[in-house]
């Protein structure tokens, strides 16, 4: 570090009072404190020297001068910070005297603390040694002051970095990929590319910023392609700074997240209602209006436009961890960089956000909900993330309907994939068997035991053989040729295991109605076998009884 380097430093506000361009380009090797009026002893060559004058006197000042600034000379040190606080400036005497034995000189400032500038030239200019010392005085003063003021994460950054004299790049991930927060002139970095840059890095430094927090979905890591850019000790101070930061966002956040259980609770409550109801009307009339008004109110609480579209998701890690899936919720909100949303939980302990999408430009998300969803279930592979969303609200009274789809399609995921993470859209079930995956497992179990009824009997053999002709004959579109076939049959015995299907179930396969009955059975029960087409019946077009030979 030179001279000049210090007192370009404008975090420090010295004023040169004299130097010649060739002593400014002298490199420091240290600093000495000292207020003695021989102060040779102590300095060493090449030093900067800090004091605070309290040895000057204005009686016999310029003698004094003289003697304190040849001892200077004598020690070559590299210049002479003089504090402007006892005096109230830098005495004429001493500057002169400094002019004569070629000392550069500088005012500091009565507010800056002379450890702010040891700090200062041993971080920046001692390399091994600096990684002794952390943050300067200075630098962690104005952090302070900026946490106390509620600035975001990147001014936290910008300023915990601005003191080094080497350029830093660094960034706050979350484990995700999420960019939370960079320092200016940092390359742009994709999701996948910062995903795999965590939790460590052989070419950087990766501090974790809150590694105790609550979910491992939000968590922070400070990033540094360059870990010799700054000493460890300060990227630790710096990464405990952002944890106080990060603290302060997610209490700010509280009074938001009840706000949107109170607006999960309402919705609930719609829903129930218009289910109680009578087709389009139900939720009509004076209830239906104060239950809309309240909607309206528990939105513009929370933040969000009286008018649509919406967007409702629901979420579930388990019962592992309070506040696990809320938190992954809110980082896939982020890292898909959806509009404003409330978060909350409903009642029965379910994550759920409603998002307005009515400012969002769509080519400015920078992945998908559903890309989102792979990178944040990655963070924690242990814990199947399910989620389901519904088609758009267009406004406050179709919200209670969306909720109701993304509770079903979360369903649908859980039945899904019981044992992996998958986020499942509602208006994707097009068909009766993905459709089925919505229905809890106990009702299906119910359903098909209700409907197939004897032909469940595992010890009785005649029932499994009668199980498998109604898979195998509904999945061939009632066809006796084709389902004989596929069981290597007589048409005939096809003909007599359908007739005591028939009479076991009480249905007549001649009927579409009765077809799909014993096919949604056959599903709720479980997958068809590997010859079955996995569609429903296309019924009898012909009107012929199941029973016909004409087939």
């Amino acid at each position: 570090m030179h001279v000049e380097h210090l007192l370009g430093d404008e975090s420090l506000g010295l004023r040169l009072l004299w130097a010649e361009d060739t002593l400014l380009r002298r490199e420091i090797t240290g600093v000495t404190v000292t207020d003695l009026e021989d102060p040779a002893r102590f300095v060493r060559s090449g030093e900067v020297v800090l004091s605070g004058l309290v040895w000057w006197a204005s009686e016999g000042g310029q003698e004094k001068a003289e003697r304190f600034v040849s001892a200077l000379r004598d020690a070559d040190a590299a210049a002479l910070l003089a504090g402007v606080e006892t005096h109230g400036r830098v005495p004429d005497e001493l500057i002169e005297a400094c002019t004569r034995h070629g000392i550069p000189v500088a005012a500091v400032p009565a507010h800056v603390m002379f450890r702010a500038v040891t700090d200062t030239v041993y971080l920046q200019g001692w390399g091994e040694l600096s990684r002794h010392h952390a943050l300067p005085e200075h630098v962690r003063g104005r952090l302070n002051r900026l946490l106390a003021q509620n600035a975001g994460p990147d001014a936290i950054l910008a300023t915990a970095f601005a003191h080094l004299r080497r350029t830093a790049v660094a960034h706050v991930l979350t484990p995700a990929g999420r960019t939370v927060a960079a320092t200016a002139g940092a390359p742009a970095l994709t999701a996948p590319e910062a995903a795999s840059l965590l939790p460590a890095d052989a070419d950087g430094a990766t501090i974790p910023v809150d590694a105790d927090a609550a979910s491992p979905y939000g968590r922070w890591y400070l990033y540094l392609p360059d870990s010799e850019v700054a000493p460890p000790r300060l990227l630790h101070e710096v990464a405990s700074i952002l944890g106080r930061c990060r603290q302060s966002i997610a209490h700010g956040r509280a009074a938001a997240r009840r706000a949107a259980d109170e607006l999960g609770v309402l919705l609930i409550g719609a829903g129930a209602g218009a289910g109680a109801g009578a087709g389009a009307g139900a939720g009509a009339g004076t209830g239906g209006e104060a239950e809309g008004a309240a909607v309206a109110a528990a939105l513009w609480s929370c933040g969000l436009p009286a008018e649509g579209p919406y967007r409702v998701i629901t979420a579930d890690a388990g019962v592992r961890q309070a506040g696990l899936a809320e938190g992954a919720l809110a980082e896939v909100l982020a890292l898909a960089g959806t509009g404003p949303a409330a978060l909350g939980r409903l009642p029965d302990g379910t994550a759920f956000a409603v998002i307005s999408e009515s400012d969002v430009p769509r080519d400015a998300v920078p992945v998908t909900l559903s890309e989102a969803w792979a990178l944040v279930a990655a963070c924690d592979p242990a814990v199947p993330l399910h989620g389901g969303t519904g088609s758009p609200a267009a406004g406050p009274g179709q919200l209670a309907g969306a909720l109701a789809q993304a509770r079903y399609a979360l369903d649908s995921a859980r039945s899904t994939a019981p044992g992996a993470s998958l986020l499942t859209d509602a208006t994707t079930l097009t068909s009766l068997g993905t459709l089925l995956t919505g229905v809890p497992a106990e009702v299906r179990a119910a359903y098909s035991r209700t409907v197939l009824g004897p032909l469940l009997d595992t010890g009785n053999a005649s029932a499994t053989l009668m199980l498998e002709t109604l898979r195998t004959f509904l999945a061939c579109d009632g066809s006796w040729a084709r389902t004989a076939e596929a069981l290597h049959l007589h048409v005939n015995t096809v003909h007599y295991r359908v007739q005591r299907i028939e009479h076991f179930t009480g249905r007549n396969l001649a009927s579409l109605a009765d077809r799909l009955d014993l096919w949604t059975a056959l599903l709720c029960r479980g997958t068809p076998t590997p010859q079955t087409t996995n569609s429903p019946p296309s019924g009898d077009r012909r009107a012929r009884s199941s029973t016909s030979r004409a087939r």
